[in-house]
């Protein structure tokens, strides 16, 4: 039977494997930023609540991967960890509900930029919780691109408003729940964990949709589903790279979010970033830019070996 498998091994599975995680990692990058982009015209052309978006983002997603979570026998909602699934589930409404609230009071660039802390946090819990081990190079790259998000943010210099302050909270969530991917990825599939993390996240943001709730047009809706889309596509290919590559080689490519999210936070919504956020774009490229070359280097020397 024809599945997102058979798809992803006729394409990116001959590659080698930390080529695959970056260019998954980078494929989610664009999802994301392209989810974000319809959460912030929903949220402020639609006039429909954050919390309302949150709930159509999850239950679209969940109509994306449902039918291919179904076949073979509904294979991949087959799993011996339904507490770790509820316990992700759990952690993530909460992130996704301050990110979502976020993108509807914060520019798409500076709300990339302060999401920069989740890679930082969730590649120091990688080598405390998981024993991921990490080469000085790349904790010099890594502490580049967190102090390049920094010079775009300028903590101490400019007042961080309220949507920054629940994008580093939102970030900190989301670092917890990488380490909880990364450990699900070791025993579950990528469409498994994308599957239940909508499963989970449904009730949840439905439940606090309820207050707030306006009909949205159809026209809303149609974007609603792309949106779902984006999202559970971006979902699968992160945890897909998590399951095949350490957090601390592929995360700093996170980064090229920022790129994403200051084009399009220009061309859509006349949001033109500041002259810190392309000083601070410009020293994140470098670092992802030198891990890539780096990685490369290594992974052709251990061939040779």
């Amino acid at each position: 039977m024809y599945t997102l498998r058979t798809t992803y091994d006729a394409t990116l599975g001959r590659l080698p494997s930390h080529v695959r995680a970056v260019l998954l990692i980078l494929f989610s990058t664009i999802c994301f930023t392209s989810m974000h982009t319809v959460i912030r015209y929903a949220s402020t052309e639609g006039n429909i609540h954050p919390f309302e978006v949150a709930f159509f983002r999850n239950f679209f997603g969940l109509m994306a991967v449902l039918p291919f979570a179904l076949m073979n026998g509904a294979a991949a909602l087959r799993t011996k960890r339904l507490k770790l699934h509820a316990v992700r589930g759990i952690m993530q409404v909460f992130a996704m509900l301050m990110f979502f609230y976020a993108l509807s009071i914060t520019p798409l660039a500076k709300i990339s930029a302060v999401s920069f802390t989740a890679p930082l946090f969730a590649t120091l819990g990688a080598i405390i919780f998981l024993g991921e081990r990490i080469r000085f190079r790349r904790i010099i790259a890594l502490s580049l691109g967190f102090a390049g998000a920094m010079i775009i943010v300028r903590p101490g210099v400019i007042a961080i408003d309220l949507g920054a302050i629940l994008v580093m909270t939102s970030s900190a969530i989301w670092a917890c729940a990488i380490l909880i991917i990364k450990s699900l990825a070791r025993t579950e599939s990528s469409l498994t964990i994308t599957t239940y993390q909508n499963i989970f996240l449904i009730p949840f943001t439905l439940i606090a949709a309820w207050f707030v709730w306006t009909w949205p047009s159809w026209e809303l809706l149609s974007l609603f589903a792309v949106m779902g889309i984006f999202g559970s596509l971006a979902h699968v290919a992160f945890a897909e790279a998590l399951k095949i590559a350490d957090a601390t080689a592929i995360l700093p490519y996170d980064f090229v979010r920022l790129i994403w999210a200051s084009a399009i936070g220009f061309m859509i919504f006349d949001e033109i970033p500041e002259i810190w956020t392309w000083v601070g774009g410009t020293i994140i490229f470098a670092s992802t830019t030198y891990i890539a070359f780096r990685e490369a280097h290594l992974q052709q020397k251990r061939g040779f070996t």
